[in-house]
Formats: C-alpha cells, sequence, structure tokens
C-alpha cells in the first residue's frame, strides 16, 4: 500500500513538473548533440566551410529554390487533404496562404503542432471553421506527416538497404527486416480503415481516413519528403551516394529531429547528415551545404510569407472576395509571422557576433571608421540579437511593448550590422523585418510591459539553445586560437577572436538575467473588490448588452475589470493563484481582444494564473491569442422563444404538467422589481427550508444567493398554492430583450411534485410574450463530451464522469431535464494559462462552494 502511494506521489509529481522535466531533456539533448557535432568537425576549419559555402554552383542554388517551392505546393496538400477527411470545403487560395504560413513558421520555430498550430487557428477561425474542426485538421496533418515519414523510410531502406547499411554500420537483412514490419503494420492499418472504420485503442476512438484519402496523402507526404530532400541533395558536392539512399537518410535525420523537441530539430538534423555522410564526402561541404539548406528552406518561405504581408499592408487590395478574404489572414498571420521572422533575426545577429568578419569589409572599415565603434557595434549588436529574440514572444501575442522593442532592437540592429561588419545581408534582413512592424504597428495594441513578461520554460530552453549555439560556433571557429587571459583585452581590428569572445559572454549574461528574472515568480498581489460606484457601472453595461447571465454582477462577490474605454467589463474571482473570470467580457465585441489581454497580464503581474469559465466559442480565439489552452466544460442550451409552443406532441409532457400543476391549484405570477420586497419574506422562508431539505448551503461566483439586495434587483417568477408561495426563481433580464434565464430556484418541500416544469413553462410563457427572444437553461455539465477521434484526456476523462458519475451529481438527470424543452445545444469551454484543466477546475470548484469549508461541509 506504501509502495502504490509512493509511486502515486513520484507520478504526480512528474506530471506536475512534466513542461520542466522535457525542456531539461530537450537542453541535455542539444548539448550532447553540439558536443557530438564538434567532435565529428575535428578536422574541419571554418575557412574551408566557407569555402565550400562560396563555390556552390548559382545552378545548384536554383534547382534547391525549385525544390522547396514544391515541397511547400505538397505541404499545403496536407490541409486541403485535412480538410476533405473533416468534411469541409474553403477557398484554396486563403486556405494555401494559412498553410503555407503556418509549414513556413512551424519549420523555422519548431514545435510545429503548437506554432504552426496556432497559425491555423487563426486563419482558420477567420474562414468559419469551429475549434473543434481546426483540432481536427491540426491532428489529421500531424499525425499523417508522421505516417508518411515513417513509410517513405521505411521504402526507401527496403530498396536502398545494402547501402543505408554500409553508411550507418548495420547489416542490410536487419534494416530490411525493420522496413518490412513497418510496411506490413501500416499497409495492416490503411485496410482496416479503407471505409472510414473507426477503431478503438483502450479508451481512444480514432476514425481511419478511407482508400481514397490514404492514397492521396501518401502521395503529398512522398512528394513533400523527396522535395525537400532534394534540396539538401541538389546542394551537395558530386557523391557516389544514390537519391534513394539519401532519401532514406534525410527522412531519418528529419524524424530524429521532430522526436527531439529540439527547435526545428537545429543540430540533431545536422549531426545525423554529418555523421552519414561524413565518409563519402567532405565534412566542411557538408556543413557548407547544410547552411545553405537552412537558409533556403526554412528562412527563405518565411521571407516570402512575411513580405506577402509586407505588401497587403502596404498597398490597399480591391474588393475581390479572395482579396478581401486575404486581407482578413493578414491581420490573424501578420503577428505571427513577424515574430517567427524576429526569431530569426536575433539568431542571425547572435551567431554573427561569434563568426569573423571578412578580411575585404574589415580593411574597408579600417579605413574609415574608429576601432572603438566598430567594437561597440560588435558587442551591442549580440546584445540586440538576444532581446530581439526574446522579443519575438510578445510579438505573437501582438504585445505593444513586445512591438516597441522589436522595432528598438531592430532599427539598432540594422545599423550596427554596417557599423560593424559590413553585413549587407542582414541589413536587408532587418530592413524587411523593420518595414513589416512599422506597417503592421495597429495590430500590435495589447498594453502589456516587456518587463513584466515571463518566459515559459519552452521559450527559455530555446534561448539557452541559442546560447550553446553560439558557444558551439564560437570554439569551432576559433579551434586554433591559444586561450590565454590577454584575448579578452586585445582591440584590434583583426583580433577576430576576442571580439567573438566578449561577444559571447554578454549573450550568456542577458540570456542569464532574463532565465532568473523569469524563474523568479513575483509575489501573489490581490486586486481590490469592486466599489458601489464599479458595480453600478457594470450593472449599467450588462442592461444594455444581449448577455442574461451578465446579471451576476450584481451579487457584488466578484472583483471587476473594465476596459480603457470604461464601456465593458470583466468579472472574477480569485482562488488560491487562479484569477478566474466568469464568462465571456461584457460589453461590445471591439473592445474584448483587450480586456482579455489586460486580464491575463494582471494574473500574471499578481503572481497568478489566468483562467476563462463558462466562455463561449467566440472567446477561443482570443485565448488562443493570449496563450491559453481551451477545454470543454459542457453545453449551453438555449430555447427559440419565438417558436415556443406547448401544441402538437413535440411538447407533449410539459403540456401534461401544465395540466397536471393546473388541477393541483398551482398559480403563477410575474413579480416586478418593485413589488418583490412585499414578498421578501415568504421567499425567505421557501429558500431556508429548500436549503435544509438539501443539506446544503449557498453558493456564489457563478450561482446567486439569496441576498436581500440581489433578489430585489429583478423581476421573481412564483407559485402559490392556496395562496402559500410553494416556489419561486428569479429572473435575468436586460433592456434588450435578447435573452431571459433564471438563476434562483428554490421549492419548499410540500410543493407539489412537477412544480418545476410548471413554473419554467410560465416563466417561458411571459417572456415570450413580453417580447423576448430566447431563454438560457444553463448549462449540462460535461454534456457533449464524446469520445471522438483525437478526442484529447480531458474530454475523454468527462465523457466517463458523465457517463457514470450519477452518484456525485445529476450530469444526465439535469441533461435530460433540459432537453424536455428541445433547446439548441452550444458548447462551452474553460480557458487556462500556465496550468491543466483540473487544478482550473478544482479551483472554481472551491471558488463557487465558499472554500475547501463550502465545499465538503454544509
Amino acid at each position: 500500500m506504501a509502495s502504490n502511494s509512493s509511486s502515486s506521489h513520484v507520478r504526480d509529481f512528474f506530471q506536475a513538473h512534466r513542461g520542466l522535466f522535457v525542456s531539461f531533456i530537450v537542453l541535455l539533448v542539444f548539448g550532447f548533440t553540439a558536443l557530438a557535432i564538434y567532435e565529428l568537425t575535428t578536422e574541419v576549419s571554418y575557412d574551408e566551410v566557407i569555402e565550400a559555402l562560396v563555390s556552390t554552383s548559382w545552378s545548384s542554388i536554383a534547382l534547391a529554390v525549385f525544390f522547396t517551392g514544391l515541397s511547400f505546393a505538397a505541404l499545403v496538400g496536407y490541409d486541403l487533404n485535412a480538410l476533405t477527411y473533416i468534411g469541409r470545403k474553403l477557398p484554396p487560395v486563403p486556405v494555401a496562404m494559412t498553410a503555407f504560413s503556418a509549414y513556413a513558421v512551424g519549420n523555422t520555430a519548431g514545435f510545429g503542432a503548437l506554432s504552426g498550430g496556432a497559425i491555423r487557428f487563426r486563419g482558420y477561425s477567420r474562414l468559419g471553421l469551429s475549434p473543434e474542426d481546426i483540432g481536427r485538421v491540426i491532428a489529421f496533418v500531424t499525425f499523417a506527416f508522421g505516417i508518411g515519414l515513417l513509410s517513405v523510410t521505411a521504402l526507401a531502406c527496403l530498396v536502398t538497404a545494402p547501402r543505408v547499411g554500409q553508411i550507418i554500420g548495420v547489416s542490410d537483412t536487419a534494416i530490411r527486416v525493420i522496413a518490412l514490419v513497418i510496411i506490413v503494420g501500416l499497409s495492416i492499418l490503411v485496410f482496416i480503415g479503407r471505409d472510414g472504420r473507426t477503431i478503438s485503442i483502450g479508451k481512444v476512438h480514432l476514425r481511419l481516413p478511407d482508400s481514397r484519402t490514404s492514397s492521396q496523402q501518401f502521395l503529398v507526404t512522398a512528394l513533400d519528403i523527396a522535395a525537400s530532400a532534394s534540396v539538401l541533395y541538389v546542394l551537395l558536392p558530386q557523391t557516389n551516394i544514390g537519391w534513394p539512399s539519401f532519401l532514406a537518410i534525410y527522412a531519418t535525420a528529419v524524424g530524429a529531429g521532430v522526436l527531439s523537441h529540439v527547435p526545428a530539430g537545429l543540430g540533431v538534423f545536422e549531426t545525423i547528415i554529418v555523421a552519414a555522410l561524413g565518409n563519402t564526402v567532405d565534412i566542411d561541404q557538408v556543413l557548407g551545404s547544410l547552411v545553405l539548406y537552412r537558409v533556403i528552406y526554412h528562412v527563405l518561405p518565411l521571407l516570402i510569407a512575411t513580405l506577402f504581408v509586407i505588401f497587403l499592408e502596404a498597398r490597399q487590395l480591391s474588393k475581390h472576395p479572395v482579396a478581401s478574404t486575404l486581407r482578413k489572414l493578414e491581420f490573424r498571420l501578420a503577428p505571427l509571422l513577424l515574430s517567427a521572422f524576429a526569431l530569426i533575426a536575433g539568431a542571425m545577429l547572435v551567431l554573427s557576433s561569434v563568426t569573423p568578419t571578412p578580411d575585404s569589409n574589415l580593411n574597408f572599415l579600417g579605413s574609415y571608421m574608429p576601432l572603438p565603434l566598430v567594437e561597440s557595434a560588435h558587442f551591442l549588436s549580440s546584445i540586440i540579437g538576444i532581446l530581439l529574440f526574446v522579443s519575438a514572444r510578445g510579438l505573437a501575442q501582438r504585445l505593444d511593448g513586445a512591438w516597441w522593442t522589436a522595432v528598438l532592437c531592430t532599427a539598432l540592429g540594422l545599423l550596427f550590422s554596417l557599423l560593424k561588419a559590413l553585413a549587407l545581408f542582414e541589413a536587408v534582413f532587418l530592413t524587411v523585418l523593420l518595414a513589416g512592424l512599422l506597417l503592421s504597428a495597429r495590430q500590435f495594441n495589447r498594453p502589456a510591459s516587456m518587463l513584466r513578461q515571463a518566459l515559459t520554460p519552452p521559450w527559455i530552453v530555446a534561448m539557452l539553445i541559442l546560447v550553446a549555439a553560439a558557444t558551439t560556433i564560437l570554439f569551432f571557429v576559433y579551434r586554433e586560437v591559444d586561450y590565454s587571459r590577454d584575448l579578452w583585452w586585445r582591440f584590434e581590428f583583426s583580433a577576430e577572436a576576442p571580439r567573438g569572445l566578449r561577444a559571447m559572454l554578454g549573450i550568456a549574461i542577458v540570456a542569464a538575467v532574463v532565465s532568473i528574472f523569469s524563474l523568479l515568480r513575483p509575489a501573489v498581489k490581490r486586486s481590490d473588490l469592486s466599489t458601489a460606484e464599479e458595480l453600478t457601472q457594470a450593472t449599467n453595461i450588462a442592461m444594455a448588452q444581449d448577455f442574461a447571465d451578465a446579471n451576476l454582477v450584481r451579487m457584488g462577490d466578484k472583483r471587476l475589470m473594465f476596459s480603457t474605454s470604461g464601456n465593458a467589463f470583466i468579472m472574477y474571482g480569485i482562488q488560491g493563484r487562479s484569477w478566474i473570470a466568469l464568462f465571456d467580457p461584457i460589453g461590445p465585441s471591439d473592445e474584448i481582444a483587450e480586456l482579455v489581454w489586460r486580464f491575463v497580464e494582471e494574473a500574471r503581474t499578481g503572481g497568478g494564473r489566468a483562467v476563462f469559465y463558462q466562455i463561449s466559442p467566440d472567446l477561443l480565439a482570443y485565448c488562443t491569442d493570449a496563450g491559453m489552452r481551451a477545454f470543454r466544460l459542457g453545453e449551453l442550451a438555449v430555447v427559440d422563444l419565438a417558436g415556443f409552443e406547448l401544441k402538437g406532441s413535440r411538447l407533449a409532457g410539459l403540456r401534461q404538467a401544465i395540466n397536471k400543476g393546473v388541477r393541483e391549484g398551482l398559480e403563477f405570477e410575474m413579480l416586478p422589481p418593485d413589488e418583490v420586497a412585499n414578498q421578501l419574506e415568504a421567499l425567505r422562508a421557501v429558500s431556508d427550508s429548500w436549503l435544509d431539505e438539501h443539506n446544503t448551503r449557498e453558493k456564489t461566483f457563478s450561482l446567486g444567493a439569496f441576498r436581500d439586495d440581489y433578489v430585489l434587483s429583478q423581476p421573481v417568477g412564483i407559485l402559490r398554492k392556496e395562496g402559500q408561495i410553494v416556489a419561486f426563481a428569479t429572473l435575468a433580464v436586460t433592456d434588450t430583450k435578447q435573452e431571459g434565464t433564471v438563476d434562483l430556484m428554490r421549492f419548499a418541500p410540500d410543493a407539489p411534485k412537477g412544480s418545476m416544469d410548471f413554473l419554467f413553462v410560465r416563466i417561458m410563457e411571459h417572456l415570450r410574450d413580453a417580447g423576448f427572444k430566447e431563454f438560457n437553461l444553463g448549462m449540462a455539465p460535461l454534456s457533449g463530451m464524446a469520445q471522438r477521434e483525437a478526442a484529447p484526456a480531458w474530454d475523454r476523462i468527462g465523457s466517463v464522469i458523465f457517463e457514470h458519475g450519477e452518484r456525485f451529481y445529476n450530469f444526465k438527470g439535469l441533461k435530460a431535464f433540459k432537453s424536455k424543452f428541445h433547446p439548441r445545444w452550444e458548447p462551452r469551454y474553460l480557458a487556462v494559462s500556465g496550468i491543466g484543466p483540473a487544478v482550473a477546475m478544482m479551483d472554481a470548484t472551491l471558488l463557487i462552494g465558499g472554500g475547501l469549508r463550502g465545499v465538503v461541509g454544509k
């Protein structure tokens, strides 16, 4: 028993700190990879690599660019196939733009499912796809790439086993056996799913693509991998390794890079290529080809995507439907593209600071520039590089502080790139970035200070990988230089190694400071409770909106955060370190984005984590922009009052409940707010008896409580029997008459059975006759969380609880009651930042129940 408890604690500990452990492992993998590359290149000099790089023919470069275009055309096919798989049809041009941008960012920044997935979410949400559909597209392209890569590698190895075995030192028989096992396994999978069959693996249900989709996807993947492999193959010098053998090596290197979780597989991919080809091709030539490959296949597509966004910003397009759609995509994609561009620009400045400047450039600078200016520009350029790298995270989140930081760093980096080395390529690259930032300035409108941004572990690891890469390159370039303390103090135009050492020291210090600052969390700071004036302001805003549940602000138990204009607000509570916002922001839609970001920023500043509870699908895009993850909570039932009538067989059960209530003497009355005070004590008696009967206490936050000021603020529907009030429900309505709902529902113990149905029907009829359009029946928790394909663990657990958790909560009964009214079901979500959904739900439960005592006690 003790052993099980101990293993459970260890498992929980690892699960709670999974992000840190994964980040540490990624950093460790890159460290070993950097060491391996350093050892593999002991006989190679930096000058030989540059010579090999320069000697690459323009025809080879042109071919590499052609194959890059072919590969990205195939990558767009992944998304088109995914849309066919989920049964959705979208305009091909915007889909191609979104897919191209997703792969340009994903290939460069790494973590393709996340970075590319974020682009798809932003792009496809503008094209009308639901969050569930976008999630299925991302799952399809990720799964299809992995399966396709495995199948292409196996087929290539099957054909070229002797050659591949000779290169990697494994027998051709073993390679063929492994390849055959993989091919047979994948063939069985394709055969099973030939009709789009769903298979179950434990509690996971997965709908396999049919034969047509599978065959199309295999061809797309084969074209993609073949084309991308050809990019590197044509850049390599003449070699006796055939293209099929190289394809197997390339696919293996790509797969290892993906599995390593190192951003863009940096170092891991290069190590495998160098190790495999080092015996047949000069390593200096391989390294030169790899540098060109990274520039052409990774940087060039990102540059093209960014230039396209700049073109859209600089020129007003016509009102053609395609142009209009692209404008919408540009608004969504520009921040992510500029973020990835800034990431590359920052890395470029860092890496250039530890590599020598061409002698011709140094001689020119020596004739016109004083040495202190060149030294200062070189050192400051490296610092700017790491700051620009860090600001890339804020650019993806559209923070104004990140934009200002990036603009300043890019402008200074552009100046210093000319002063330190006449680096024209760097200058052009930074000019493009600066133009994109300036033209897209209006999109970075979320107020946030860069000094208040704490980097997450993955970003810290990415930054440390950059530092490790710069260190490795520094020692590779100056391998022949004898290290001594005097190097630090040598200031000469020809003293390249000392200049690189000083730059490396500056980079390391800045990276260490940023990392330590991010890891040291600020102390928890509570925001102030709302004042009476703020409650009045919020109530007035709520009454002018369509959302009836916004009236919960009248409880006065929540904190309030208003937009800059004061026309919108978020109501939230704090439990532990969770800042939990209730519902979507209340107010005009054009102020929602600002409020979401302010809330997330305030939570971080206060040492907390942001949570949005019971939010609609409309808010998911804003939460994704803020780096939050969404999890389904259940479904909201909404009744169309215009068509609500008890005639016919559809609502026969409710009609019978009304007739039964009339026979038992039930009488309905709607009390306006000014008449509720006369019946307040009678309502209190019913409420107290209901609480005693159910052995419970008042809930708060997402539910109303029987407080005099709250009950008196809205209409109340009551049921009488023989003149005595036996049941009541407080209504929540707004001045727009778009929606009405019920909050407090209390019944006396002697109320006739079926009184709830009677009360709801009468309230809905009253609201319908008063001109209201919809009635909000409230949420059915965990409803609609079926175990669909690629369903996350949260959905699968929720569906199990919904099916078998009646002992703890009436999940099915609540869904069945609301279903009597034949409502329209709308999904509701939980969005979390930096924590798992279970922790957020626990904090929300404690907040609603009034703390631990309220949850476990009466």
